[in-house]
């Protein structure tokens, strides 16, 4: 295993095999929520690398058709990505199931490239023989993981589950074939949230199963389900932010593409600002997306002036960025009460500009191999940055996580969580980030108008 798998293994390793820590207690009995024990972070490890395999598909499904230069190391990706899962899977089961998981993920990666082959030649027999091979793939996967959990994963609503993640590959990459760019990247959203909404189940099955090894804690709790939330929302943010600034690189000839990538990346931009305003209003929405959007808009700010070879222009971006980076950290310890530092943000947002900036300087450079990289490295970051914010929020309002019962469960956490169950989520999360962020407008407001 190289140091990038071991970056992302080693948080689920680690909660299985030492958790033994008397820092951490039971997610039942301890007089505050937490958004970090063995389980919690068992689930963000899972919610990380599934989500991550979901968005390498479409990409490398979206490269193959396009016979892009970047495809062989999107693909390459995709299969780090696939070991690392597998590892994982061996770190609870053991070499000999981490062994069959792979063989089992990496031949239904094979039955979507041949869908895309199949389409490449306009071969309709062999797109349909795909699909035939990608259905028998989901008996035989829904059967291993049923037996891996002892049952606590059933096998039939697995099926059911696996086939909503076929659907939405599947019509992603349809979609970016007919030129429906905006439901492409739709789509693309649904398999990522769909692949969290699987690490819930995976997760809560696992630590069901090995009880002792967790001390009886529990992956699905409301401060657990903030952390994944904020997850969900900042890894779209960087999958959509990356292949944006690609697809801005390429001028013309993509730029219906990166109209729709944009769209989408608003859309994730939307769905926090949404949250903050069914709570405080309009008013506070609209100042916390400003804001927000600020920082993406330098980023395209960049890829522009890379383009143009316009050096003075790109410094310019970078500048803003830092001074971006700057205000937001202050932003975030004045709204956070102090518990989390302006120089934490600030160290954390260098990383994120650095990742993002580098996977598109290296995509500009024609070195694909790194672009992905940092890629990987920027996505993995992610879910650091959901850790640090929402234990900072949930220390803030304990009172508003501290609910004894986890928050509702799918059967077994492969379908999609019913609307009670996301309207809880929601609330849960949108009532103590949007009144972080409406403390921070108003002292931001009074600071400026001084």
């Amino acid at each position: 295993m190289n140091w990038k798998k071991a970056l992302v293994v080693a948080p689920m390793s680690a909660a299985l095999l030492f958790s033994a820590n008397g820092g951490l207690v039971s997610a039942e009995t301890a007089e505050k929520p937490t958004v970090t024990n063995a389980a919690v972070d068992l689930r963000a490890t899972l919610g990380t690398l599934l989500s991550e395999h979901g968005n390498l598909a479409i990409i490398t499904m979206r490269k193959g058709i396009e016979g892009a230069e970047d495809f062989e190391a999107a693909a390459a990706q995709l299969g780090e990505n696939t070991q690392a899962l597998s590892d994982a899977i061996a770190s609870v089961y053991g070499e000999e199931a981490g062994q069959g998981f792979h063989d089992m993920w990496s031949a239904h990666i094979g039955y979507f490239v041949d869908y895309v082959n199949g389409t490449a030649a306009e071969d309709e027999a062999a797109k349909e023989k795909a699909l035939e091979e990608l259905s028998q793939y989901r008996q035989d996967f829904s059967a291993f993981l049923e037996k891996a959990t002892e049952g606590r994963v059933e096998a039939d609503a697995l099926a059911e589950g696996l086939q909503t993640h076929v659907n939405q590959l599947v019509s992603a990459f349809d979609s970016y074939v007919a030129g429906d760019y905006a439901t492409a990247f739709s789509k693309q959203a649904d398999a990522r949230s769909h692949l969290y909404m699987t690490a819930k189940g995976l997760s809560s099955a696992i630590t069901a199963q090995f009880p002792d090894k967790f001390e009886n804690q529990m992956a699905v709790t409301p401060a657990a389900d903030l952390r994944l939330a904020l997850n969900d929302i900042l890894s779209g943010h960087v999958a959509f932010a990356i292949t944006a600034m690609q697809n801005g690189i390429e001028g013309e000839e993509s730029a219906k593409i990166f109209e729709a990538n944009a769209a989408q990346l608003a859309a994730n931009t939307d769905k926090l600002s949404a949250a903050i305003g069914s709570v405080y209003g309009d008013e506070a929405a609209a100042k916390f997306k400003e804001m927000w959007a600020g920082h993406i808009g330098y980023f395209v700010d960049y890829v522009k002036a890379t383009a143009a070879e316009d050096e003075e222009a790109k410094q310019a971006a970078l500048d803003e960025l830092k001074q971006y980076r700057a205000d937001f950290s202050a932003f975030m310890e004045t709204a956070t009460g102090g518990n989390i530092s302006a120089d934490a943000v600030s160290e954390s947002l260098q990383m994120h500009v650095n990742q993002l900036v580098a996977s598109f300087d290296a995509y500009a450079a024609g070195d694909y191999e790194e672009a992905y990289n940092q890629f990987h490295e920027g996505y993995t970051h992610s879910n650091g940055i959901a850790k640090a914010l929402s234990g900072a929020i949930v220390a803030q309002f304990p009172d508003k996580f501290a609910a004894d019962m986890p928050s509702e469960m799918p059967e077994t956490g492969f379908a999609p969580a019913n609307n009670n169950d996301m309207m809880m989520l929601w609330i849960l999360g949108a009532s103590a980030f949007a009144l972080a962020a409406f403390v921070a407008i108003r002292k931001y407001q009074a600071s400026e108008n001084k």
